[in-house]
């Protein structure tokens, strides 16, 4: 048996990184594409009669009667208070991870994402208060900030190798961080309803019970998943949007092992040694108790080592790329495109969110991440030019999904989040397609990396 020495075992978690962050990459990019269909699909059942049917089911209602117990909304509020919970819950797994382990772990790997996300969230913000700031249109300021991850990174993949991959971390990284303070603003400026302190009291203690099984590393996924879910009712209860609950729940997920490393690799050894003694080359593994039931301890140990927190996020992560987002775009992508959308009444909000998207985000990206970096703060990704940083910057303008969802928290009137939603959609395709042509012009002498 190779024995197993540091150097081997720090290659082994290399490998198996750049494995992660490569089949990360991967499914965001095709569940940018995912997201691109339902998009027109949403947009087709909106504006042709004949499939009007699928628009309509989001205003139906669904709720859940068990005894005294009853909970009652539309279909589309499912979709946005509850499949979205489970979305921020993964969005709030990635943000952990990258604090503890990844591009945020330390301020010298941090400093240039979060100040780029910094400024890619200000300076939109700040140009749509330019052309609403004392309307009726102010609330919309959070609509320009957001970045959406799978389309931006979906846009980046179609350059494939020519893509320098320091951009791409950078990419993924700033949209963390971007996320991050969507939540923030999410939180303290957009609740659902008047708050309501003693359902949040309640939250609070389920948060305590939470964190009390972090501490006494209990690592089973069902006393997460139940306290969760009754933490997300609580707090869709308690005025503050639902959604909150997710990325609570999530920081109190455990991301340490069970075990250290050494034991794990003292009991794995013995295991395998066990293992191969107990083999009979007349019986296969499948028909050998002996083989069967170490395998089935070493199963153990591997549980044991794998932190709670990966095991959520591989195995919520497809669901969240390949079912929940794509729903959600179906559900809440629908705008009925006419002429008499864009009144001259109503232009600010377009205009706001226009500026903000497709000239907001390169600038504030581009000249925080200047400035970080000339002073000595923040250093550029190996193998990146600044004119692929004001590039990116262009890509970054796609502000798909949460850029709607705040959309929908700041207006009351359908016909202004519609408004808001077809502003939305049209600047993100115009950024995809400056931004993809900008990064082919700039990126076309780069190495591959």
């Amino acid at each position: 048996m190779a024995k197993l020495t540091p150097k081997k075992i720090v290659a082994t978690v290399e490998a198996d990184f750049k494995h992660f962050f490569s089949q990360f990459l991967h499914n965001e990019s095709i569940g940018g594409i995912i997201l691109l269909i339902c998009t027109i699909i949403s947009l087709l059942c909106a504006n042709v009669p004949q499939l009007g049917a699928l628009h309509e089911l989001w205003s139906k209602n669904a709720g859940i009667h068990v005894g005294d117990f009853s909970l009652s909304m539309s279909v589309g509020h499912w979709i946005n208070d509850g499949l979205m919970a489970v979305f921020f819950f993964v969005v709030g797994l990635e943000i952990k991870r990258e604090m503890l382990v990844g591009e945020l772990s330390s301020f010298k790997h941090a400093s240039l994402p979060i100040f780029a996300a910094v400024g890619g969230m200000i300076v939109p913000a700040l140009l749509y208060t330019l052309f609403n700031g004392n309307g009726d249109f102010s609330n919309g300021w959070g609509i320009p900030m957001a970045t959406d991850i799978a389309f931006a990174i979906g846009v980046l993949s179609l350059l494939g190798k020519r893509v320098p991959l320091g951009l791409k971390v950078f990419l993924t990284a700033l949209a963390i961080v971007d996320d991050l303070g969507a939540i923030v603003v999410l939180a303290i400026f957009y609740p659902s309803h008047a708050l309501h302190f003693d359902m949040l009291l309640y939250a609070m203690a389920v948060v305590l019970v939470l964190y009390f099984f972090n501490r006494n590393k209990v690592n089973n996924m069902l006393f997460y998943i139940i306290p969760g879910i009754l933490l997300w009712y609580l707090i869709l209860k308690s005025g503050i949007h639902a959604t909150i609950a997710g990325v609570i729940l999530a920081m109190t997920i455990p991301s340490r092992t069970v075990i250290n490393e050494v034991k794990f690799m003292v009991r794995v050894r013995y295991l395998l040694e066990k293992f191969k003694n107990a083999s009979n080359s007349e019986v296969e593994v499948l028909a050998n108790p002996r083989q069967q039931h170490i395998i089935h301890r070493i199963d153990k140990h591997v549980q044991e080592i794998n932190p709670l927190l990966h095991k959520f996020e591989t195995m919520l992560h497809p669901w969240v790329t390949f079912f929940i987002m794509p729903v959600f775009a179906l559900a809440n992508s629908g705008v009925e495109i006419s002429l008499d959308l864009f009144t001259p009444q109503v232009m600010p909000i377009a205009e706001g969110i226009f500026f903000g998207l497709l000239f907001g985000k390169p600038i504030g990206i581009f000249l925080f991440s200047f400035v970080s970096v000339k002073l000595g703060i923040a250093k550029l990704p190996t193998g990146t030019k600044w004119r692929q940083i004001a590039s990116l910057g262009v890509i970054a303008g796609i502000g798909f999904t949460m850029s709607i969802f705040i959309d929908s928290l700041a207006f009351t009137q359908e016909y202004l989040v519609n408004v808001g939603k077809a502003a939305i959609l049209g600047t993100s395709f115009v950024a995809a397609v400056v931004g993809l042509g900008l990064m082919f012009l700039t990126c076309k002498t780069e190495k591959t990396v």
